[in-house]
């Protein structure tokens, strides 16, 4: 644990600036910026997309504090139509957010791996328009690919567990059988499970974002591809998968581990 606890943050500050460059393209805000959650669960924000100066540079949030803190808080993301005068959070950072940057419409995403926080991405506007449901689904998308990227050693891990499983189920000898069970067991294995396989990264990209509720419209505009080809790689993913609608299709991907 207390390896990961080192590692993941500076994962986090590896892959955050192409994963704002990626929300920034995606939604088409103006202003997206983030950070990393600090061992003593403070955010850090340390990257910025469109922001006019520098006062957020640095800044350092509390858990419970503001709109970031708020979203660790609550594990969830966190909109508000009008920064200022909203009564859904603290108001400490005014002067940065609202003084220096101007900012209006803001949200806060918080990217969580197995139910810890390690970071939060934003988005923001100017003036009267407001953060659209659509940019939220976005950034959904974008938080839980990052959360899986930053997971990944537990996905290599588990997908090891799941070949041991395999393996033990080949083994004829009944003693070495139960040998290899009890290891698989004491390393943290579950029940084995058959995991289906194929599914094409394209496939994985059109279910992550029905995951979080996007249209096929949604997702062929997030993918660069027609309404049709994101039909077909749905199509594809539910036969690889056993399945008969996407729904299903989104479930059994996250079951064996590809979500």
């Amino acid at each position: 644990m207390g390896d990961t606890a080192t590692v993941l943050p500076d994962r986090f500050q590896a892959l955050l600036p192409q994963r704002l460059d990626v929300l920034r393209r995606a939604t088409g805000l103006p202003v997206v910026f983030g950070g990393a959650v600090t061992s003593g669960r403070d955010l850090v924000l340390s990257s910025f997309y469109g922001t006019h100066g520098r006062s957020l540079h640095g800044l350092r949030v509390g858990t419970g504090r503001g709109l970031g803190g708020t979203a660790i808080a609550m594990g969830t993301a966190v909109r508000v139509n009008d920064y200022a005068s909203t009564r859904a959070i603290t108001h400490e950072f005014d002067q940065m957010v609202v003084v220096d940057e101007r900012l209006t419409s803001v949200f806060a995403y918080p990217v969580a791996v197995r139910g810890t926080v390690h970071g939060v991405l934003y988005g923001a506007v100017r003036g009267q328009a407001t953060v659209g449901d659509r940019a939220i689904r976005m950034a959904g998308a974008i938080a839980q690919g990052f959360a899986q990227d930053l997971d990944m050693p537990t996905l290599h891990t588990q997908a090891a567990l799941r070949e041991l499983a395999e393996v033990a189920k080949l083994v004829g000898d009944p003693a070495l059988r139960e040998r290899l069970r009890k290891v698989h067991q004491d390393l943290g294995g579950d029940a084995p499970v058959s995991v289906p396989t194929g599914l094409t990264p394209r496939e994985l990209d059109t279910l992550r974002l029905a995951a979080v509720g996007a249209s096929n419209r949604e997702i062929a505009a997030e993918l660069g591809l027609s309404t049709e080809t994101v039909k077909a790689y749905l199509r594809g993913a539910m036969r690889k998968l056993g399945v008969h609608n996407r729904t299903a299709a989104v479930h059994a991907a996250r079951s064996t581990g590809a979500l």
